[in-house]
């Protein structure tokens, strides 16, 4: 944290005062009971060139996941770290001993100081960042603040999450644009394949094209940054949904040159819920209107328009800086090596097993941290319900006809035994039944 903050919290802490006291103290006990458990809030080491499975048990011991459990699910939800669940526990005991403008303007700082980690991280400035609750929040910033109507056309893939393409039929109907969907290939086609179904789908007509950079369907991980140059070199606006890689890659939207990018921090980044970020290039903040218009916005470039949304949990929003440092000191990159790892080492185990089919690709440069695999003949729905309540480990069931299978999504607070033991597990209900 910048001086600045380290400054505004001290001050928190004397506005606070008795209730500060009593947060003090009960961090101490609180502290020394998780301690016990084997879990710590204590800072965090920079992962070494070569982080053996020590460190990452070292980074387990961060989050509040039994021992026990293989929490394999980033893609849903994550567990958010002790050193974040900490920041807001004790932001919300100091603020509701004195709700005042004073400790209230503290906690605005501490939100900026989040939007300059933020835009750090991801290579860009802090006036083109926007912290929303959500990526479907961000989504529809977008989806109801570009100017559109009749005869223009906006490109989607079919593979988006409903916020990212749900919404755009809902406003389509409204507003009376058209909205072109991309099929979804039956495996991931590379770079080209790709540039060549959306480049057929552009006419003079489309206005904006709306991608998932990662697939929650399949795991592809779309090739942005080329689409996003096609999209530029004809005028188009573009639209990324990160939700599957916000936290997870060690993301340069700088080079990508997104018009907008949409991420939640209860995913990858594993911070508190309900928070999000929008970023929206400095290039069109003059072709974006807000959706909500009131008070309380953010300090800096586009956000004083689009966080006016009026009162917000001040507290929880202060705790992203945490949650973002916490992933910093380990090392971005050293994440993403992680998770990518961990999920080739599913691939390369669950692919010796009989009867496995892949819906994601085999190629890690076509993929990210998340692998779908249909389990021979077993119906998901019981080995899901099998390996949740046998064996403690979660993963996603995708039932239905659409790849249906089992989605696992392994990040770096998941060990090598989370690996082995779920490969284990699958392999003894594809001998023996569910």
């Amino acid at each position: 944290m910048s001086p600045v903050s380290r400054r505004d919290f001290t001050r928190l802490l004397a506005l606070g005062g008795s209730g500060a006291f009593i947060s003090t103290q009960a961090f101490a006990e609180q502290r020394a009971s998780l301690e016990e458990l084997g879990f710590s809030a204590a800072p965090m080491r920079a992962a070494p060139p070569q982080a053996d499975e020590k460190f990452w048990t070292e980074v387990r011991s961060r989050f509040l996941i039994p021992r026990d459990l293989a929490f394999i699910n980033a893609a849903n939800l994550c567990p958010t770290s002790l050193p974040a669940i900490e920041a807001m526990e004790r932001n919300i005991r100091i603020y509701e001993a004195n709700p005042s403008p004073d400790v209230r303007t503290g906690l605005f700082h501490a939100r900026e100081d989040a939007r300059k980690i933020l835009a750090e991280a991801m290579r860009v400035t802090p006036e083109e960042i926007v912290l929303v609750r959500n990526t479907t929040e961000g989504n529809n910033f977008v989806s109801s603040g570009v100017p559109l109507g009749a005869g223009d056309e906006v490109i989607v893939w079919a593979d988006n999450h409903p916020s990212n393409l749900n919404a755009w039929n809902v406003k389509a109907k409204r507003f009376g644009f058209t909205v072109v969907s991309v099929a979804v290939p039956a495996m991931h086609p590379g770079t080209e394949g790709y540039l060549d179904l959306f480049a057929k789908a552009f006419t003079p007509r489309t206005k904006l094209m709306a991608i998932s950079h990662v697939s929650s369907n399949s795991g592809d991980l779309l090739p942005a940054a080329e689409l996003c140059k096609l999209a530029r070199e004809r005028g188009v606006l573009s639209l990324v949904d990160g939700a599957q890689t916000f936290g997870m890659l060690d993301l340069d939207l700088g080079t990508m040159q997104p018009d907008f990018y949409t991420g939640s921090m209860h995913k990858w980044p594993c911070g508190p819920k309900e928070k999000g970020m929008l970023y929206v290039n400095k290039a069109v903040h003059d072709r974006i209107q807000p959706s909500v218009v009131g008070v309380y916005g953010g300090a800096v470039g586009i956000s004083r328009q689009f966080e006016a949304e009026g009162q917000r949990d001040d507290a929880s929003i202060a705790a992203v800086v945490e949650a973002l440092q916490f992933q910093a000191t380990i090392g971005r990159a050293a994440i993403e090596k992680r998770s990518r790892w961990l999920a080739t080492h599913f691939m390369d185990e669950l692919g010796k097993l009989n009867g496995v089919k892949f819906w994601t690709h085999a190629d890690p440069a076509r993929r990210a941290a998340i692998v779908i695999f249909q389990p021979g003949s077993l119906d998901p729905r019981k080995l899901g319900a099998a390996l949740n309540e046998k064996h403690k480990i979660v993963a996603t069931v995708r039932a239905g006809q659409d790849r249906p299978g089992i989605r696992l999504a392994p990040h770096f607070f998941n060990t090598l035994e989370d690996v082995d033991r779920t490969v284990a597990a699958v392999g003894g209900y594809l001998k023996s039944g569910v």
